[in-house]
């Protein structure tokens, strides 16, 4: 396919949540596509959204230039627009029906020979679907989550981690001003990556992970022996699916009209209440909430985004599909979105992050 001018069109569009680095993803795409491959790029509009209400833009050179450090998506987002479960009813978000042809016969209305889908694992499924109907698709991979299977990192990652990091290290001088026990909860869902990563990096004393189920008994052992050697206030960190031994993560609430209807967060306040009411240690909660989603990508998110961005237009111009851009050691390669697709990478108990925190003396929960 292509169109009146002979060249080829691609699409872009971004799903889920925000973080840094899209678009730097949504630049190197384009550009590259541009440039490089001589090709038309549309943009659509709030994710899949765009594809079901018809919202999409040409994304021209000047439209693709000055957005590398900017955070969000100039596309716009959503993690609520699933054409294969598409709500009908406001008033009742549990009824829902299927959209894809409707979206598949506007794909080929648009002229596009590939679409890009830049975005975490319920993008990625929802790409293999659309694969599996006849559209060439092209995954690209975020989230700050890190929990995306077939690739090393995920660009979003490094950025939402030095926000942590730096939120640590703030949080140090009023617990050691007041003594407490400062515990800071950070997103991650079902994964600990960025718990891990952040809390070593900022220096906790305890991290506690979804993968690794914590006995608070040992959480409250660790501030009571650190107050007995004279420092007198303790940093937890810990993330949002983090649950105790026999024990389930805490929900937030519940969004029926979502694709990934459980939000998580409250094991913070828990995790506080408990070690206050176990020894006498007063305990405070800092949540971080959407600050790790917001800001300017790292520069190292910029870069892994613009060399996601050109190899997927690459694979565009060759006409691959049904893969999704990944790194795999220095390498941007490209995996099947069929062993991505539904799947969640998540810490090992032998990961070299975990023995390293050990080495340092972090209590993991256990």
């Amino acid at each position: 396919m292509s169109t009146a001018s002979g060249k080829k069109r691609i699409g872009i569009l971004t799903g889920g949540g925000d973080c840094p680095g899209l678009n730097a993803v949504i630049r190197g795409v384009a550009k590259a596509s541009m440039r490089k491959f001589n090709m038309e790029v549309v943009g659509i509009e709030d994710a899949f959204a765009g594809l079901v209400q018809r919202k999409v833009i040409d994304l021209t050179w000047e439209r693709a230039s000055g957005i590398l450090t900017q955070g969000g998506t100039i596309l716009g987002t959503t993690n609520r627009a699933n054409p294969f479960a598409w709500p009908v009813d406001e008033d009742n978000p549990e009824q829902t029906e299927d959209r894809s042809d409707q979206v598949v016969n506007y794909i080929h209305e648009l002229g596009l020979n590939t679409l890009v889908c830049i975005g975490g694992d319920g993008t990625q499924t929802i790409a293999h679907k659309l694969s599996q109907k006849g559209i060439h698709v092209v995954g690209v991979p975020k989230t700050i989550d890190n929990d995306i299977e077939g690739t090393d990192i995920t660009f979003g990652f490094d950025s939402a981690v030095s926000t942590a990091t730096e939120a640590i290290d703030k949080i140090h001088s009023t617990a050691m001003s007041h003594h407490r026990v400062m515990v800071v909860e950070l997103m991650g869902r079902y994964a600990g990556w960025l718990a891990l990563h952040a809390g070593i990096a900022g220096g906790g004393d305890a991290i506690l992970i979804p993968e690794i189920p914590y006995d608070i008994e040992a959480v409250c052992s660790l501030a009571v022996e650190r107050s007995k050697r004279g420092r007198r206030f303790s940093i937890i960190v810990v993330a949002e699916g983090a649950r105790p031994q026999g024990g389930q993560p805490v929900i937030l609430r519940i969004v029926k009209s979502s694709p990934d209807p459980i939000r998580l967060g409250g094991i913070g306040q828990k995790i506080a209440h408990d070690i206050e009411e176990k020894t006498g240690i007063e305990s405070r909660v800092t949540v971080l909430g959407h600050l790790q989603r917001g800001g300017t990508p790292t520069a190292y998110d910029r870069v892994l985004a613009t060399r996601f961005g050109v190899k997927a237009a690459e694979l565009c111009y060759d006409g691959v599909s049904g893969v999704m851009v990944a790194l795999r050691g220095t390498e941007i390669i490209s995996v099947p979105l069929a062993d991505v697709s539904e799947q969640n990478r998540l810490v090992s108990p032998d990961h070299p992050l975990i023995e390293a925190a050990h080495g340092v003396d972090v209590c993991l929960g256990i």
